[in-house]
């Protein structure tokens, strides 16, 4: 299939990843930009996993205040000076502190939820399950935890700019677009309400 030069750029102005990469997501997609799109996901979680062990050794802090109110900052963290000090790496920072502005997470990862919270969070969802069916409330639990704590945890939130796509998606499409590894190492929300 012969696939024009002005897809793979629109493709590319939707997803900011390589040209190359575009045109081969949309080979194999046969054309179709959606296909296309969802395949360069699948693919920049999979180019995330392969730079997990990788040091961080440079960064950025983004900074957002909203109207002298509330303000968050984040440390977002990449291998090389590189990549730190490139405007859309910035841009990303920028984006994910105007994000823990809005959003409010308590906790970076699932494994920052500290035991106490979860069993607090456990012994109030056990009482609400208690009289549904016993061989279902055990999986009915499990979704009320993780739905609890996904409103709760930054890599887990859907991105305020774009809800189709959660923190962790944008930090693997970075990882892909930067060739190297994106990690967000601290965040502090500021608020005067």
């Amino acid at each position: 299939m012969d696939i024009s030069i002005d897809v793979v750029k629109e493709l590319r102005d939707r997803t900011g990843v390589s040209i190359m990469q575009c045109r081969k997501a949309l080979e194999e997609a046969e054309g179709d930009m959606d296909k296309a799109e969802v395949i360069l996901r699948k693919r920049s979680g999979a180019a995330a996993d392969k730079k997990a062990d990788r040091e961080l050794g440079a960064g950025a802090i983004g900074s957002y205040v909203h109207d002298g109110a509330v303000g968050a900052m984040v440390l977002l963290s990449s291998e090389t000076d590189f990549v730190s000090k490139n405007e859309e790496f910035a841009a990303l920072a920028r984006d994910i502190a105007m994000h823990v502005a809005a959003a409010n997470p308590t906790y970076l990862s699932d494994e920052d939820i500290s035991p106490d919270a979860k069993e607090a969070a456990h012994a109030v969802f056990v009482e609400e399950v208690k009289d549904k069916p016993a061989d279902m409330q055990e999986k009915i639990l499990e979704g009320k935890m993780a739905s609890y704590f996904k409103d709760q945890v930054l890599l887990a939130q859907p991105f305020i700019k774009d809800e189709s796509k959660s923190i962790r998606d944008l930090l693997n499409e970075a990882a892909q677009k930067f060739g190297e590894r994106v990690e967000i190492s601290k965040f502090a929300r500021f608020s005067s309400r």
